[in-house]
């Protein structure tokens, strides 16, 4: 309860009557005035309870009586009475009842207490109350009192001696309390400000309230007790000890530094009394060396003194702690001193204390901060932040380098032994990290031998210090081995901790600031004070080289896992500060460290050795000491963990890795994970070492870049132990995320990530050029994962990325490209799969960013790369092809950007693309981009690496063309909106519009591209690719042409069409005839394809035949255009230039392309008969003669997708012309030139070559041929209106010609069924056709053309000869077919007889039709006709055929029977004059021809040839003889010789005797003897001229006769018993017949009319027939008989002979 309370004053009442009451017990004997006293004083006490309300003020003022019995009982120095009276002094007060006065005489009555020394420490208790309870002590009695507890400090008694020394301090603050309340209460009140003192006056307090004034003197006092000077205030002091001084002094200035800093006074005695004093104590620290001699100095040098030195240190700590704002150069000299005192020279306890001290300022970072503002940044002044920053520093390193002074330094303790024996001190016991397994290691730094152990010195952020708190101690304690390093050490990372906690801290702060600032005035820009970042940046800039060198020093050396983590965690938090405040140089220094520290020592690595060179030339001197910055040593005993190859260009041995690099290795990650911001440039050296350390630990990249531990094959040199294998995936793990954070950076930060690992992966790009070894990997793959994880700001690294990357995919080695492809695809896959905002749809600049590297890929020129590159494309197809829109080009550029040098299977994967492209977006692309996509298709139709590419290509062109053709609207409108804007762009710049194709309209023109590229594609080297793309080219127009502009098709004829005749017919012409052995692999060429050339005829057919389809499928729409004969003739020169090649193949497909645009038959309507291919062209299978069927001619049907294609559109192929038009196809013009080319065509080819050369001569074939003639009929139709003589003449040389040329032996058998039957051959059928139609046409015509006959006949009768006489064609060697070997290369004469005779046969009939035509009359074509038969008719039986002889003798009896009569009736113009003797030489020629007929003729065919003949001198008989008046005499003579001859024959001598009677052509002579002379004898004679022929051709006869007999008889007498010869018998008999024969008529005759000469020449012939009785012959014999027989009318003589005789 409080003392005010009623019940306590009460109490208070009751015990002080009740101590009063004792005392007077206690006195009442020996003390009767102390007695008296007491008994007053109970009355006192009663009468004041009694009389006042506030008793305990009324106590108060009487205090002086009240008191006055105990003061007195105490001066008894009774110990039990003074107790007494002191126990009830301080009830009172406790009770706070005493005055001033009152106190005063307490503490009077207490000193003599003291000098009598009795109840010591009640004494002190009454002091402490007393000046505790309240204030009325002050001024002298408040010194008194102090003195008093100072004298009792110093008695004998040590409990009295602690007791007082604690009451000191007590009283000490009580005074400093009592002014800090008073200053309190004075707060409010201005006060005047205290006149302007001078220093004179040192007991110059007036201006001080009480309390202060007492605090001030007692302080003033203080200083000079430890000064050993003598005190103002405190007087009666009698001695005093300046550690108990330096304590007081420095409790007050840790208490009460509000005092010191708020008044002036105060103020000044700090600065002239409390430095100098602590700078004159520390002189003997100063000047003292340890190990100096001391004898050797002239004046003897005062030793440290441990307490003295210690509590110096502390108030010294307190001074900077407070006051350095107040004494800024004092702390200069303090902290100055105190770095002094870390030197090595000085005593090991002096160095510890002071590393305490530095501890301590470390631990205040806001303090540090004032030195550096104070010190550091003015000019002229130490350096003072950076200076105990080294001087840190250098002490940690002089530990390593000396060995401690006094102590024996143990040289690398054994692993698990508890270390050093001084270590059992106060601290606790090793930091212990368990590094391996079970093994507790003592935490410890060891460095080239030197071992020192770690303890655990204080908390984190706290400096408790040991020895500094030794107050007690007066010797200096023995300081245990590694305390001071661990002091050091623990400084150094509260320093670090507590600078960069507290600068980034208000970095936040600032960085909240400028954020709020920004929003509140988006357009204004944020200005921090400059003052701040001075501050920080001159912290720093003070303090890096010595940490840096401190902690590189402590990292290399520490073998704790502990201690290494806070070493890192210290460099990493510089790092990052330095990377925050933009301090490039030590932020790079503080990561070099930790790179070099994750790499194996001694490792070379360019980026931090050139980086730690720069740092070494900085010298950091601190007062002679120099900072070196050690590199690491290699000695440490650490555990190794891994084993493996470095990085390097030249292969090295193997290195090892640590625990401790593995731990340094995760700082490194850790710093570039959370700090990545703040890295800028030192992402090199980062990303540098962290490439290394992947390498050494065989970490390689996987999908999407993410590291993973490799296969052990991959590195056979890696080892790893199981400690770090179980690390590996968290380092990969960590590796990953540190990249996925890279999202989080600002672009600025992000951009140098980019630079750093583009400037890693050049220098793994240079180190893996000269070698094939395994190439570093990781840079590449980090910067995939980068660009990953920043797809959605993917524009502002793409370029860097990109551009690096391409780098990377021309790299030599395959390896490195592999993955800058792999890397380079995957990021565009990513890109363009990324949902972007906007949409790539909408942002088209951003697509064609991502796509644009796609299309650089396609400029290297490694096949892996461009593989990568189009698997790349097709997946992008597949994901993404729907959305590519503007993308398209770039996409269809790089499919397209194939070369044949590249391969097959890249080849395959881009048409892979293509074919994608084409059957699933086509309609997705801009039409715009159509065009490209026929050219890329196009380009692999030209590859040369895979034909079944080619051909497929080919294929997918004609799908493109389909999708044109389905979407043609569509595309038209689209290309026309596109066009205009384009024109409208073209018109701004000035410029015209640039496209192929130009004048036509866009989708035309798109057309137009098609068929060019079909074009090239029909001129490739390879023929399957030709013949397909020829199909294709000629079904697409055939197929889709109607959607051209009339104009349009102007460009396809001449640049599409025509273009492409002109290349097919120079290649044919050029191409190679080395047979080709065979194709490529084991495929067989068939012989007609065996050579170049051949492969090249078959593409001019198929070019020729399209080109001419479309000619006449599309002929009324070509008409209209204007220069539409132009192109007739030139189609017409292109027909005719192959019709003259050297190809039969290509001769006859020229023919029927000729046939096709005289549209002599309408290409066949009906797909199911177009199996050939000839006819899927159009050429019509009607002409395809059944005759080339199956020779060497015939096209290889290939059964071909293009029929059915062609079926859906057999609408479009054949337009009718609109009405009204077909007059245009009448076009005589048109036709005159199809004339001229065909009969240059034909003289051409039947031109038979000149000279011998008969190896190099081409002959025509006769399916050529015949389909050459067989185009006349149908061309005359068109020309005959102006055919004219001069054409009938040109027509008959070809004619002529094509009849004449022979056929190749191995042709034969197909064009010659068998060489015995008499069959004529097409080309034969067709040239009579010719002439037939020619000439039904003149028969039809007006007059003028009959004029023609006589021209055809006489070509008729030029066919007629070739029985007899075969055309010679030049001067080759033909053989007669039946004697032709199959195989040899010979020319083959045909059989021309068939053709001889049907042509023979035609004359006939022509000429029944029209002998009396005058032209036929005029131009003597019967004579012709005469002269041509003679030929046969003389060779008889030595015609080639037989039946050629019979039928011309047919012809002849015909012709004649119609045109004697003509000839008889023009005999008189003299027209027929010359043809009489041509018939009578026929007949002579005939009837006595120089043949011998066969020796194997059957007496039947004899019978019946002899009947032919008799058949002839029967015409004669009835045509001619009747009307010999109306033939010239001459003739009729001739005849009559003939008949004549005819009557006595003489035949050949080979008749065997039996067949004598037969072969003596008895009948023939019979009917020749009668003839004549039934002509002889006829009465009808006109003339006597006539008759006299008739005699005179009788006396012949009978003259004859009379030779015959004559020459018989006498060679039957020379001859003897030798029978004559047959010949001669025979024509003996002959004559005999003759005679009897002649006798007969004779007989019949009129006897007017026989000529009397006759008559006697029959007469005379009587003996001579008489001579012939003595022949043996019985054959003779019998003839004669019947010879003399009809004598015997001549045995009476006749009645009237003398009428006869003159007759």
């Amino acid at each position: 309860m409080s003392t005010s309370s009623p019940e306590a004053v009460k109490k208070l009442l009751e015990n002080m009557q009740t101590d009063l009451r004792s005392l007077s017990m206690e006195c009442k004997k020996k003390f009767p005035p102390v007695k008296e006293a007491a008994e007053s004083g109970i009355v006192k006490i009663k009468t004041i309870a009694a009389r006042n309300t506030d008793i305990l003020a009324a106590l108060k003022e009487n205090s002086l009586e009240v008191v006055q019995p105990f003061l007195m009982g105490c001066g008894t120095k009774e110990p039990k009475i003074t107790q007494l009276c002191l126990a009830a002094i301080q009830r009172l007060m406790s009770h706070e009842v005493v005055s001033e006065a009152a106190a005063g005489n307490i503490i009077n009555m207490l000193w003599q207490l003291m000098e009598n020394g009795l109840e010591e420490l009640k004494l002190l208790q009454t002091v402490l109350v007393l000046l505790t309870t309240n204030t009325v002590v002050h001024d002298e009695v408040l010194s008194k009192a102090i003195v008093l507890c100072f004298r009792l400090h110093f008695t004998k008694d040590t409990i009295t001696n602690n007791t007082a020394a604690a009451t000191v301090r007590q009283v000490v603050t009580v005074v400093f309390e009592r002014m800090v309340a008073e200053d309190e209460r004075f707060k409010g009140i201005v006060e005047q400000p205290p006149p302007v003192q001078g220093n004179t006056n040192r007991r110059s307090v007036s201006t001080l309230r009480p309390s202060a004034k007492d605090a001030y003197m007692l302080f003033q006092d203080l200083c000079q007790l430890v000064n050993a000077d003598a005190p103002y205030w405190l007087v009666g002091m009698t001695e005093m000890t300046r550690t108990f001084g330096l304590e007081l002094l420095e409790s007050v200035l840790n208490d009460f530094p509000g005092v010191f800093l708020q008044h002036q006074e105060f103020s000044f005695l700090l600065k002239e009394r409390v430095c100098p004093l602590v700078i004159k104590l520390f002189s003997p620290n100063i000047k003292f060396r340890q190990g100096s001699c001391s004898a050797a100095s002239p004046v003897p040098v005062e030793k440290p003194y441990f307490p003295i030195c210690m509590r110096l240190l502390r108030v010294v700590s307190v001074l900077i702690k407070h006051f350095y704002t107040l004494l800024v150069t004092e702390c200069e000299i303090f902290l100055s001193l105190l770095v002094k005192f870390l030197d090595g020279e000085k005593p090991q306890w002096l160095r510890a204390v002071a590393v305490e001290s530095v501890h301590r300022l470390c631990v205040q970072p806001h303090l540090l901060r004032s030195f550096c503002q104070s010190y550091d940044m003015k000019q002229h002044s130490t350096k003072v932040f950076r200076d105990i920053v080294n001087a840190l520093g250098s002490f940690i390193q002089s530990l390593f380098i000396i060995p401690n002074a006094g102590n024996i330094t143990i040289v690398s303790a054994p692993v698990g032994g508890s270390g050093s024996g001084a270590q059992g001190t106060a601290q606790g016991g090793p930091g212990a990290g368990g590094v391996g397994g079970n093994l507790t290691t003592q935490a410890a730094f060891e460095y080239r031998g030197t071992w020192i152990p770690l303890m655990t010195v204080s908390v984190q952020g706290s400096a408790k210090a040991t020895y500094l708190e030794m107050l007690d101690k007066v010797e200096p304690p023995s300081i245990p081995e590694g305390y001071a390093m661990s002091v050091a050490f623990s400084a150094l990372l509260d320093l670090v901790r507590g600078i960069t906690s507290m600068i980034e801290r208000e970095l936040t702060i600032e960085e909240g600031v400028a954020a709020e600032f920004r929003e509140a005035h988006p357009d204004q820009e944020w200005q921090p004070q400059p003052g701040a970042h001075l501050v920080w940046e001159e912290m720093v800039s003070a303090c890096w080289c010595g940490l840096l060198a401190a902690l590189s020093l402590l990292l290399d050396a520490s073998t704790d896992e502990t201690a290494t983590e806070s070493i890192l965690k210290a460099e990493l938090t510089m790092a990052s500060l330095c990377g925050r405040l933009g301090l490039v140089t030590p932020r790079d220094a503080f990561i070099t460290a930790i790179c070099k520290a994750s790499l194996p020592p001694h490792y070379a690595l360019t980026v931090l050795s050139s980086n730690a060179a720069n740092l070494s030339n900085k010298a950091y001197s601190i007062q002679g000491q120099s900072v070196q910055i050690i590199s690491p040593s290699s000695e440490s005993h650490q555990q190794v963990v891994a084993v493996g190859q470095p990085l390097a260009a030249q292969p090295q041995g193997t290195v090892v890795l640590t625990a401790k690099n593995i731990q340094c290795m995760r700082t490194l990650l850790n710093l570039a994970h959370c700090h990545g911001a703040v890295l800028g440039t030192s992402w090199q050296l980062v990303l540098a070492t962290l490439q290394h350390l992947v390498w050494i630990l065989g970490l390689k990249p996987g999908l999407g870049g993410a590291l993973k531990p490799g296969r052990a094959v991959e590195g056979p040199s890696t080892v790893l132990t199981t400690a770090v294998m179980t690390d590996l995936p968290i380092i990969s793990n960590i590796l990953s995320r540190l990249f996925e954070s890279s999202q989080y950076l600002d672009d600025v930060s992000l951009h140098h990530l980019i630079n750093a690992l583009c400037s890693l992966s050049m220098e793994a790009m240079e180190m893996a050029c000269g070698n094939n070894k395994e190439p570093s990997l990781f840079a590449v793959a980090k910067l995939l994962e980068t660009g990953l994880v920043n797809m959605d700001r993917i524009e502002i690294l793409w370029r860097p990325l990109t551009g690096h990357l391409l780098e990377v995919c021309q790299h030599l080695n395959s390896r490195m490209r592999e993955w800058g492809a792999e890397a380079l695809t995957a990021l565009i896959k990513a890109g363009l799969a990324y949902k972007h905002d906007p949409p790539l749809a909408h942002n088209q600049r951003l697509q064609l960013l991502l796509l644009n590297p796609l299309k650089e890929l396609s400029n290297v020129l490694h096949a892996d790369i461009r593989q990568k590159q189009l698997e790349c494309v097709l997946q992008i197809l597949q994901n993404q092809g729907d959305g590519l829109g503007p993308g398209w080009p770039l996409v269809l550029g790089v499919i397209g950007a194939i070369r044949n040098d590249q391969g097959e299977s890249l080849i395959r994967t881009a048409f892979q693309c293509l074919q994608l492209v084409v059957t699933d977006f086509l309609p997705t692309m801009p039409c715009t981009c159509l065009q490209i996509v026929v050219d890329v298709a196009g380009s692999f139709g030209l590859q040369n690496q895979e034909l079944n590419i080619s051909l497929t290509s080919i294929g997918l062109l004609w799908n493109i063309s389909d999708y044109f053709f389905q979407r043609g609207e569509a595309i038209t409108q689209e290309l026309g909106r596109e066009e205009e804007l384009l024109q409208k762009q073209a018109q701004e710049k000035g410029e015209t519009l640039n496209r192929p194709f130009h004048p036509a309209p866009p989708f035309d023109c798109l057309w137009l591209c098609l068929y060019a590229k079909l074009g090239e594609l029909c001129v490739d080297p390879r023929p399957a690719v030709r013949k397909s793309a020829g199909q294709t080219l000629f079904s697409t127009i055939a197929a889709h042409g109607t959607l051209l502009q009339q104009p349009t098709w102007h460009i396809v004829v001449w640049k599409v069409l025509f273009h492409l005749l002109d290349r097919v017919r120079s290649s044919s012409t050029t191409a190679d005839k080395e047979k080709i052995e065979s194709g490529g692999g084991n495929i067989l060429i068939h012989h007609s394809r065996d050579t170049a050339e051949k492969q090249w005829a078959e593409t001019w057919v198929l070019t020729l035949a399209g080109v001419a389809r479309i000619f006449n499928t599309r002929r009324y729409l070509l008409q209209q255009l204007g220069d539409f004969f132009k192109a007739w003739e030139i189609l017409l020169d292109h027909i005719q230039s192959a019709a003259l090649s050297k190809n039969n193949e290509v001769s006859l497909a020229a023919l029927k392309s000729f046939q096709e645009i005289l549209q002599i038959v309408t290409p066949s309507r009906d797909s199911d008969k177009s199996a050939d291919a000839l006819a899927a062209m159009g050429v019509p299978p009607v002409l395809i003669d059944p005759l080339s069927a199956s020779g060497p001619g015939r096209p290889l049907v290939r059964s071909d997708s293009l029929v059915e294609r062609l079926t859906r559109y057999n609408g479009a192929e054949l337009q009718a012309p609109p009405p009204g038009e077909e007059s245009a196809l009448e076009d005589s013009a048109l036709w005159w030139s199809a004339w001229n080319t065909w009969y240059r065509t034909g003289m051409e080819s039947t031109r038979p070559p000149s000279g011998t050369t008969e190896k190099l001569s081409f002959i025509p074939s006769q399916p050529f041929l015949t389909a050459l003639i067989q185009i006349f009929p149908a061309l005359y139709q068109h020309i005959k209106t102006g055919f004219s003589m001069e054409d009938l003449r040109k027509l008959g040389v070809i004619l002529h010609g094509a009849v004449s040329v022979p056929i190749s032996s191995d042709a034969s058998p197909f064009i010659l069924p068998s060489y015995t039957e008499a069959v004529l051959t097409s080309l034969q059928e067709a040239v009579l056709t010719a002439l037939d139609v020619l000439q039904k046409a003149i028969c039809v015509g007006p007059e003028n053309l009959q004029v023609m006959y006589p021209a055809i006949f006489e070509q008729l009768l030029l066919f007629v000869e070739f029985s007899c006489k075969p055309p010679q064609y030049g001067k080759i060697e033909t053989k007669h077919v039946a004697n032709a070997k199959y195989n040899q290369a010979e020319w083959v004469a045909l059989n021309y007889v068939p053709f001889a005779e049907r042509s023979l046969e035609v004359v006939v009939d022509l000429y029944h039709k029209t002998a009396c035509h005058k032209a036929v009359i005029n131009e003597k074509v019967l004579q012709n006709i005469i002269k041509t038969l003679r030929m046969p008719l003389g060779l008889k039986y030595a015609c080639p055929s037989e039946s050629t002889w019979k039928l011309a003798v047919a012809s002849l009896l015909k012709v004649l029977s119609i045109g004697l009569p003509v000839a008889r009736q023009h005999a008189s113009s003299g027209k027929f004059d010359t043809m009489w003797p041509e018939l009578a030489n026929a007949f002579e020629d005939f009837l006595f021809t120089k043949s011998t007929p066969p020796d194997n003729v059957s007496i039947q065919e004899f019978q019946k040839n002899e009947a032919i003949d008799v058949e002839v001198v029967q015409l004669i008989s009835t045509e001619i003889l009747p009307f010999a008046n109306f033939i010239p005499k001459d003739f009729v003579g001739q005849i009559m010789t003939m008949l004549n001859k005819g009557s006595i024959h003489s035949q050949s001598p080979s008749f065997t005797e039996a067949e004598i009677d037969v072969r003596m052509r008895e009948e023939f002579s019979k009917v020749c003897f009668e003839t004549l002379l039934q002509f002889s004898f006829s009465n009808k004679v006109s003339t006597p001229q006539e008759g006299y022929i008739s005699r005179m051709a009788l006396s012949v006869l009978l003259k004859r006769s009379q030779d015959v007999l004559q020459r018989y008889v006498e060679d039957e007498r020379l001859s003897g018993r030798c029978p004559l010869p047959r010949q001669q018998v025979t024509e003996i008999i002959f004559v005999l017949k003759a005679i009897s024969t002649l006798m007969d008529s004779l007989k019949k005759t009129q006897p007017e009319n026989v000529d009397g000469n006759t008559w006697g020449q029959v007469i005379a012939l009587y003996p001579t027939l008489v001579e012939c009785i003595t022949c043996s012959s019985s054959e003779v014999s019998s003839a004669l008989k019947e010879a003399l027989g009809p004598f015997k009318d001549f045995m009476q003589p006749p009645v009237s002979r003398v009428q006869n005789g003159e007759s």
